[in-house]
């Protein structure tokens, strides 16, 4: 923001010394508005990731991803498992140095469709850690900062969703990048262009959307909300530029089509740039931005005038013409016909078309040279050759087709066209971005399923019970998905005895992990053992309700006792997981060959009760990672 002499007026009453004050505050803005334009061309810079193909087109805008410094996710992660999850850290090492590799690999994507994988996968993945790990009723120490793509200035929180939201923003800073490299003179280039920045639109309009307290002024609601504006606008560009790819046509219907097109682009960029020239985005808009968005406004509304031009003067009613036809085109090209003209009259009187047609001639030459003009007054659009080019050759086919029109007391003739009604055959839309079609494993899944076993709930540390059938008899029945809950319990039982609850969920038979096994897999290992004594691992809900599932399954041999609750195995629900099997975690090696390896040591140590080591995980499909999401946005 450049300073002003107000303030010192006021403080001063000294006649030179406010003189003094103004100059030197002079100097100092001059030279804070030259280290502004600089500023612009370290990120912002419209030059940037274009086509690499020879092409004679307007550059597009892409956005510059957002920088961030190294996180260390190791001491504060490994201390969490130890006090939250009691278990040993060190098991989860390769695990963090998979996720810290992730996040490396973030911050420099390739520009396609791999980088922008590599940026959901990691995105989805911190809805796994967030649920794991940040609890909703404390700060977790690991501070996040991340600097403006437009300022340069760092934010810094200890906060996941600064972190989700940024990566957001890279996602659809990326798709602008994908867009605007795409060759532009083939068909399937300009689709994929169109595609790229409608999902850009989508991307941010749901960061906008769900995030709606970002510290960052990049990602403020109102910056976010140009930033669509000016996907959508390059997107219906991009579909201009695709419908003129193969030739127009010197053909009454066809102009009057392209004219349509013309008029939607000049449309949308008009109210970009309105968009931009609004507080409180205004400030912080790139000039070059701005001075681009113009120059389009004016460039696309002289093509539409350029093109209605022709179809008036070029084409002429002849017998068998379809007047019917042309006479609605023609009114459907004006909220109304200028005074004194009607459609069909118009396009019968060859003096009137030509009058018109010269008219509308005058309104292109006049938005030419306006956006030549705007173009100059941008040392950055200045120093883009082909710009210049193609708005120096627009302009000259406009000219010269006046020219060769013109006659003396034209001005006097020329009639107060009226503005051509924006029309398109496809409106660009905002596509929203499709997590779904992302597959990613949650690193921490052997602590297992996030429904029991998340940062948002306590329970006891593991509690070991040892305890036998009774003549086949195990003294409880069993409920629930994974993890398997005890559910009624015989007081006078064995394990009863030992110290289990009703509600307890069990995390290990005779060291092997049960957290993600079914009720059917848990009755399979009990049986397994008999007579022999069993050592179980089980743990309590330190909530007030515990939730309960509603499948439940009973076993028994003989049925000897009347208050026999020995799980039997079950059926139709458990046949589907019983292609699971139990292995180890793979290692995580496609975003990075380096791995951050750092033994960290924790500053805590394993609860005193029921110290376990995890066995190896169980291969269960994970809940859709959108479910992991919370709800509440805002970083405030």
């Amino acid at each position: 923001m450049l300073l002003s002499p107000v303030s010192f007026n006021r403080a001063a009453t000294n006649q030179k010394v406010r003189e003094q004050v103004r100059l030197e505050l002079s100097f100092l803005n001059s030279d804070l508005q030259m280290l502004k334009e600089e500023l612009e061309g370290l990120n912002i810079s419209v030059g940037v990731y274009q086509s690499t193909e020879e092409a004679f087109t307007i550059p597009l805008i892409p956005l510059g991803l957002k920088e961030t410094k190294d996180v260390d996710f190791s001491v504060v992660l490994k201390d969490f498992i130890l006090e939250h999850y009691s278990e040993d850290s060190y098991l989860y090492e390769d695990e963090i140095a998979d996720l810290m590799d992730l996040r490396q690999a973030c911050r420099t994507p390739s520009r396609d469709e791999a980088g922008v994988e590599l940026l959901m996968s990691y995105f989805i993945q911190l809805g796994f850690v967030e649920s794991r790990f940040f609890p909703p009723t404390r700060q977790m120490g690991i501070l996040f900062t991340w600097y403006d793509s437009l300022t340069g200035v760092p934010v810094s929180q200890q906060n996941l969703l600064l972190e989700k939201a940024s990566i957001l923003f890279n996602i659809g800073a990326l798709y602008t990048q994908i867009g605007t490299r795409c060759n532009r003179q083939t068909e399937a280039g300009l689709q994929s262009a169109v595609d790229a920045f409608q999902r850009a639109a989508g991307v941010l309009n749901y960061l906008k959307e769900t995030f709606t307290h970002t510290p960052s002024y990049d990602m403020s609601p109102a910056m976010l909300s140009v930033l669509v504006k000016m996907m959508l606008a390059q997107a219906q560009e991009s579909m201009f530029e695709k419908i003129c790819l193969s030739g127009i046509q010197n053909e009454f219907f066809m102009l009057v089509k392209v004219a349509q097109e013309a008029a939607k682009v000049g449309e949308v960029y008009r109210q970009l740039h309105t968009a931009m020239n609004q507080e409180p985005v205004k400030e912080n808009i790139p000039y070059s931005w701005a001075s681009l968005a113009c120059v389009k406004a004016h460039h696309y509304e002289a093509l539409a005038h350029y093109f209605t031009a022709t179809l008036l003067i070029d084409h002429r009613l002849k017998p068998g013409t379809d007047e019917d036809h042309q006479e609605k085109c023609l009114s459907q090209l004006y909220e109304h016909m200028p005074e004194g003209m009607t459609p069909l009259a118009t396009l019968k009187n060859v003096h009137q078309r030509q009058q018109l047609g010269k008219s509308h001639l005058c309104r292109a030459v006049t938005h030419h040279e306006e956006s030549v003009r705007e173009a100059s007054l941008c040392k950055k659009l200045r120093n883009i050759e082909v710009l210049q080019e193609v708005l120096s050759a627009a302009h000259q086919r406009s000219r010269l087709k006046y020219t060769q029109l013109r006659e003396d007391y034209d001005l006097l003739n020329l009639i107060d066209v009226p503005d051509i009604i924006s029309k398109t055959e496809r409106e660009v839309e905002i596509i929203p971005p499709q997590f779904s079609k992302v597959t990613v494993t949650d690193f921490f899944q052997k602590l297992g399923p996030l429904s029991v076993f998340s940062a948002n709930k306590r329970w006891t540390p593991p509690r070991s019970i040892h305890f036998a059938a009774e003549e086949g008899d195990l003294g409880f029945t069993l409920r629930g998905n994974s993890p398997v809950q005890v559910h009624f319990l015989d007081p006078y039982c064995s394990a009863a005895v030992a110290g289990t609850k009703e509600g307890d969920y069990i995390v290990s038979i005779q060291d092997v992990d049960c957290k993600w096994l079914t009720v059917s897999e848990v009755i399979k290992l009990l049986k397994s053992f008999g007579q022999n004594d069993i050592e179980m691992k089980v743990v309590s809900l330190l909530d007030a309700t515990s939730s309960m599932h509603s499948k439940c399954a009973t076993y028994s041999v003989g049925m000897q006792k009347t208050y026999s609750m020995i799980c039997l195995a079950i059926d139709d629900d458990d046949k589907t997981d019983k292609n699971k099997k139990i292995s180890k975690k793979l290692s995580f090696l496609s975003w990075s060959t380096n791995k951050n390896r750092q033994k960290s040591a924790s500053t805590l140590c394993l609860p005193s009760v029921g110290v376990r080591v995890a066995g190896p995980p169980v291969k269960k499909k994970l809940p859709s990672p959108f479910s992991l999401l919370t709800s509440d946005s805002s970083l405030y």
